[in-house]
């Protein structure tokens, strides 16, 4: 076992901060060194902060925790890490964060954009978990800033498109996990977070519905849009076909294959955990990415 301090971190979490890398893979600056140690460094510097958050909501949530059956096991709540422990911890990698962010890598952007997703989650830890709808969009929030930072420090634009597919997929996720937990919680669902009482198994599948489709959509505008192709220098392909659009059916394939482990596998409880312990949507997102690549690289020649 790993020492209680480095459990609660959640490094298993830690792949949630891909979407910081998103921005430089789907761009011309792959090659670009300087660029990809400017990503990978915003990529430490949110493992710092999302840790220092996980920490914090810990010491908030410990209560609650004790009563869950899986998540008394956290070393806060079972007693392994104290409560001054944590905090001080927190503050640290808080600081560790915004310093890394403005004078390691040295960008004022990233930095308020970090700034802003530990204020959101600290928010979100004390007050805004218990407010419905409200909720899902701080859990949301921090996908589509991780997605901001990583186009800061790489200094590669986002388009339109691609911001509002990663709002969409962020909330189908968050409403995913909400459905997860007032499902396999039942009758006690409330008992561990009070705000679950407020979400009905009905509610939740309408929404996700709503968003799986919104996400789809999204995700295939950004692929025919214009400025993709302007971007990545492939505006003048014959054929009329934009060379993207061969991307989505890889993205629709896992949306579906994320709701089916969610209604038949009892999945969505982490999407970290739902996505990795499932060979088929391991594999799909391995192609997605290398048939993007191959698909932007031959486009662009």
């Amino acid at each position: 076992m790993a020492p209680p301090l480095l459990r609660t971190m959640r490094p298993s979490q830690w792949a949630k901060n891909a979407f910081v890398v998103a921005p430089i893979v789907f761009a011309p600056r792959l090659q670009d060194s300087d660029s990809l140690l400017r990503v990978a460094g915003a990529f430490g510097v949110f493992c710092c902060a999302a840790s220092a958050v996980y920490l914090f909501n810990d010491v908030g949530d410990r209560a609650a925790d004790r009563v869950h059956p899986r998540k008394c096991k956290r070393p806060i709540a079972a007693g392994e890490l104290s409560v001054p422990a944590a905090l001080a911890s927190s503050g640290a990698l808080v600081i560790a964060a915004l310093i890394w962010a403005l004078v390691g890598i040295g960008s004022a952007s990233l930095t308020v954009v970090i700034a802003t997703y530990i204020a959101i989650q600290c928010l979100y830890s004390a007050k805004l978990k218990h407010v419905v709808i409200v909720d899902v969009l701080c859990i949301a929030s921090g996908f589509v800033l991780r997605l901001l930072a990583g186009g800061f420090a790489a200094g590669v634009p986002q388009s339109r498109w691609i911001l509002a597919c990663t709002i969409f997929v962020s909330l189908f996720l968050a409403l995913c996990k909400r459905r997860h937990e007032v499902v396999s919680l039942g009758a006690d669902a409330a008992q561990h977070r009070p705000i679950l009482a407020a979400y009905s198994v009905a509610f939740l599948d309408q929404s996700i519905s709503a968003l799986t489709a919104a996400t789809i959509v999204g995700y295939t505008l950004y692929a025919v849009d214009d400025r993709t192709a302007s971007a990545h220098g492939f505006e003048g392909i014959e054929g009329g076909l934009p060379p993207m659009l061969i991307t989505v059916p890889f993205v629709l394939y896992g949306l579906l294959r994320y709701l089916y482990l969610v209604h038949h596998e009892d999945g969505g409880g982490s999407p970290t955990e739902t996505l990795f312990r499932d060979r088929p949507s391991l594999i799909n997102g391995c192609l997605y990415v290398g048939v993007a690549i191959a698909v932007l690289r031959i486009a662009s020649q």
